[in-house]
């Protein structure tokens, strides 16, 4: 039986470690697919997957889950280049970015497709990634929901 020298071990470990990191990272980051959560009705409302593009954000409605969710609907409420366009593929989420030495993602804009509007951004995943708390706001005035991720 042949052996491996002591520094493969070492370098297995290294790589091991480095991939755990970035899993960890991935996860306490909004990268990733979630499901969102109507915060009156507590229904699960649609898959909304977050992208990252050189440190901004971006999301889209990869697919809606509601029994009443029409599959040709198009966002009609919408007012900028959106208005029309199909809800599944939909972007709602622009130009967030990670605020510095915070587990927090600012700056960027959310479209709620059902009335058009667009709210300042804030994201914050919790509980070490598992859910994402997602702040819209105009002003002082805003609502918070919280998206779970999907495995």
């Amino acid at each position: 039986m042949k052996s491996f020298p002591l520094h493969f071990g070492r370098a297995a470990a290294l790589a091991a470690g480095i991939v755990f990191a970035q899993s960890a990272f991935a996860q306490s980051s909004p990268v990733g697919l979630w499901r969102n959560i109507d915060d009156k009705t507590g229904e699960v409302k649609a898959e909304i997957r977050i992208t990252d593009n050189s440190g901004v954000l971006s999301g889209r409605i990869e697919r809606r889950l509601t029994k009443t969710a029409k599959p040709d609907a198009v966002c009609d409420e919408c007012s900028d280049d959106r208005k029309g366009k199909p809800m599944d593929g939909l972007e709602i989420i622009r130009g967030a970015r990670r605020v510095d030495s915070e587990d927090v993602w600012r700056g960027g804009k959310i479209l709620d497709p059902e009335n058009g509007r667009e709210y300042t951004l804030r994201l914050t995943p919790m509980e070490g990634g598992r859910k994402l708390e997602v702040r819209g706001s105009i002003g002082p005035f805003g609502r918070t929901q919280t998206w779970v991720r999907v495995n």
